[in-house]
């Protein structure tokens, strides 16, 4: 593959990782928020097996291992953008393919309507600033991996090791108006996020070897202070 074509597919691949993080957005807020029969539970089945394929790409594809054999079709300075591709591509078919499962827990209004926004705006906001800790552009497989800085201690990394999970669980939860839908969403996210943090920080010890180490003794909690 060319320069040019290489760079073209990196590029393409960062708008689609945007892209579809835009459309999940506004299939959570739009569509999940819609009002649906309660009680289709064998939908929940689809979802989850939706969200393992998706959960399983994620935690597959970025072991040693998985990537050891794509260098032997996928150039190393590709290898971030086929992941971003097809993680991108399976987070849409969730969002298209996704059964609904019904029902409403709660709605509020006032106060407590504008309190829970808050809490998801929060949530968004610990999001950013800890994307913006690692790089957006290496994130959506636009900058070479190999160029990363070194660990991120600062700021929400402070708080807990997995400081975009936390945001995820503010923001996810959060919600005023929260349908069968939204928690199942959640639920099922939240708990791969709890499965795999183990495997991501073995990954992280042997990238950063002691240093991860003291780290983890440094910052207890992985994901949400005090609880997990």
């Amino acid at each position: 593959m060319s320069r040019i074509m290489s760079r073209a597919f990196v590029w393409v691949g960062g708008a689609l990782f945007v892209a579809s993080l835009a459309w999940c957005l506004w299939w959570y807020l739009m569509i999940l928020g819609q009002p649906a029969p309660a009680g289709a539970w064998p939908a929940l089945v689809v979802d989850i097996l939706l969200l393992g394929v998706f959960a399983t790409h994620h935690s597959v594809c970025a072991r040693p291992r998985v990537k050891a054999l794509m260098t032997r079709a996928v150039p190393d300075t590709l290898q971030r953008s086929v992941y971003v591709w097809i993680a991108s591509t399976l987070l849409i078919v969730v969002c298209l393919a996704w059964q609904r499962v019904g029902g409403t827990l709660y709605s509020v209004a006032g106060w407590r309507a504008a309190a829970h926004a808050g809490l998801q705006l929060f949530g968004v906001a610990v999001i950013a600033w800890s994307v913006a800790g690692i790089d957006p552009l290496e994130l959506a497989g636009i900058r070479d991996q190999r160029e990363r800085g070194g660990l991120q201690t600062a700021g929400p990394y402070g708080w807990v090791r997995h400081p975009v999970y936390f945001g995820w669980v503010l923001a996810a939860f959060g919600a005023p108006h929260m349908t069968g839908d939204r928690l199942a969403f959640a639920g099922i996210t939240t708990l791969y996020l709890a499965i795999a943090v183990p495997w991501e920080e073995g990954s992280l010890v042997r990238s950063f070897g002691d240093e991860y180490r003291k780290y983890q003794q440094h910052v207890r909690w992985r994901i949400v202070p005090y609880v997990y």
